[in-house]
């Protein structure tokens, strides 16, 4: 066991399945809406990894974006659809890393669906934009690192334990399992979170 962990008094494992680790997702993209997606390509001056916005969450843990038919993310994906996505939900917490599978549709309903008026900045003819088209990202597995009583008592015990000398880390880590959450397929969209807009 790595030292720190060693030292660590209290429980800071705990692995998430199913609607659990659906919600962990959820609840970091209601904090930050914006992840990095990395596809397998490392061609490229970004090396296949671009800062993409979370357009909605199914229940299933679905993730739903939209991103321009001529895009090199939508090509190397096109190429190799396992993605790996990456969040940040605040400066010192909620971390998740996510491995997906990404499809490419061009939907019109499901479109219209995740339309926001800014998308028109990127999309510059509006909603029939010919130009836009739907990614589906489907998680397969996934990790996550946060802390268990939120940001201020994380850094009180931080302090405490710098003090006395004595680890008081209040992190919590675990693998994310969305097997059964896979296979029960996408739920009502209408019941999906609304997010900001980002290609």
């Amino acid at each position: 066991m790595h030292s720190i962990h060693h030292n660590q008094t209290e429980e800071n494992r705990a692995n998430l399945a199913d609607y659990d680790a659906v919600e962990r997702i959820r609840e970091v993209v209601a904090k930050t809406q914006t992840c990095f997606l990395c596809t397998s390509s490392d061609a490229g001056p970004s090396s296949g990894v671009r800062p993409m916005s979370v357009q909605a969450v199914g229940d299933d843990g679905t993730l739903w974006f939209l991103s321009a038919s001529d895009s090199r993310k939508n090509a190397e994906i096109k190429e190799w659809p396992k993605v790996n996505l990456y969040f940040q939900g605040t400066e010192h917490s909620d971390f998740v890393h996510l491995t997906a599978a990404a499809t490419i549709s061009t939907e019109r309903k499901r479109i219209a669906e995740l339309w926001k008026p800014i998308l028109k900045t990127w999309f510059t003819e509006g909603l029939n934009h010919p130009r836009i088209t739907v990614l589906k990202v489907v998680p397969e597995s996934g990790y996550y690192w946060d802390n268990k009583h939120g940001n201020l008592v994380a850094g009180a015990k931080m302090l405490i334990g710098a003090a006395i000398g004595k680890t008081m880390d209040d992190s919590i880590e675990g693998r994310l399992d969305f097997q059964t959450a896979s296979k029960s397929g996408a739920w009502p969209f209408s019941a999906l979170p609304r997010a900001r807009s980002a290609t």
